[in-house]
């Protein structure tokens, strides 16, 4: 069994699919596994979570479990509070998968895991002030400031994608209208360029005959690859995404005015094809534009990973700080033997 000091375990929950690596403390994963989520139940979902942990345990001694889920966790990060792609519904995740595993266990919005990530090992490090977005079938976000992650008074901070953007605009899976992912998310991305091509439009047909003719099976990443292949449709879909993307950015520069923004998800793959229009979209609608700093805008560097090597570091973290709490409740008198202890061993 290969032992490497203070490795954990990190879990990346999807609609999907289940990612789990091993992770060491400078964020290197040292080994993957995936599985399909399960649909059919909350429990068959901790077996899974179960299972992969069981099987990396075999191989390696990991001292916690960090698990990113997608929804909504509640302050204490003991529930799900809901799910919007699996069913979980005020699911007591964090002590059902530790009864399962018998280690300590961490759950964090999969946002907040990437986050983490991107601060710790990625396009954030160094920055006081991150505002980090994902764009994937929706858009999520957090906020990292002094490095402490701003979760909210009832846990459930950075929804991002759920701001307003356009009053009565396209109806949104929350329930509500013109919500900004309905704008700037992968979905946004794939429902125009579908929409498109089975209008007829003769300026769809490549983007067409790329999926054989069907619509259906236009996805974000063939229109990422016809725009890098200089179809001019998929690039001015793209830009549109962008465009989007800058005008909801330049809204959370107004309320948390970050140092950086760095912008991860599958949409991000496009890389400078949506990130150009939307740093000039974001520099024409900052308010106080020309009479204040602007933050600067980058790329996630962690892509897929970056969830499960978040939740790694943060069950990693938790110990850390738990172990600093119980530290700090020793009698005095433990506390200052061991502090002799240590100064004789100079």
């Amino acid at each position: 069994m290969a032992f490497i000091q203070a490795l954990t375990v990190g879990v990346d929950i999807g609609g999907t699919k289940v990612a789990a690596g091993v992770v060491d403390p400078e964020g290197h994963v040292l080994e993957r596994l995936r599985r399909d989520t399960p649909s059919t139940s909350p429990q068959a979902t901790e077996d899974t979570i179960a299972d992969v942990v069981a099987e990396l345990r075999s191989r390696y001694e990991v001292t916690a479990v960090g698990i990113g889920a997608a929804g909504w966790i509640d302050v204490t990060g003991s529930s799900v509070l809901f799910s919007p792609h699996l069913a979980w519904r005020h699911e007591p995740l964090r002590d059902a998968v530790r009864r399962r595993v018998r280690l300590p266990v961490i759950i964090e919005n999969d946002a907040n895991a990437a986050a983490w990530a991107e601060w710790r090992f990625g396009a954030g490090q160094g920055e006081s002030h991150l505002v980090c977005v994902t764009l994937g079938t929706g858009i999520g976000g957090a906020v990292i400031t002094d490095g402490v992650m701003l979760r909210g008074k009832y846990g459930v901070a950075g929804e991002f994608g759920h701001m307003t953007v356009v009053p009565g605009g396209h109806r949104c899976e929350c329930g509500n209208r013109g919500c900004w992912e309905q704008y700037a998310s992968g979905n946004s991305l794939v429902r125009e360029a579908r929409e498109l091509a089975a209008s007829g439009s003769p300026v769809a047909q490549n983007l067409l005959d790329r999926v054989g003719g069907d619509p259906g099976r236009i996805t974000g990443p063939s229109v990422t690859e016809a725009a890098k292949d200089g179809d001019p449709v998929a690039v001015e879909l793209l830009e549109e995404v962008g465009r989007w993307l800058g005008v909801g950015l330049a809204n959370l520069a107004a309320a948390f005015d970050p140092g950086t923004f760095v912008v991860g998800g599958g949409v991000s793959e496009a890389g400078d094809l949506f990130l150009g229009p939307a740093r000039e979209t974001f520099k024409r609608s900052l308010t106080g534009r020309g009479f204040r700093p602007e933050a600067q805008i980058l790329r996630a560097a962690l892509g897929n990973e970056a969830g499960l090597v978040g939740a790694a570091d943060l069950a990693r973290e938790n110990i850390r700080l738990f172990r600093r709490r119980r530290r700090r409740r020793r009698p005095a008198t433990e506390r200052l033997r061991e502090r002799v202890d240590r100064l004789a061993d100079l």
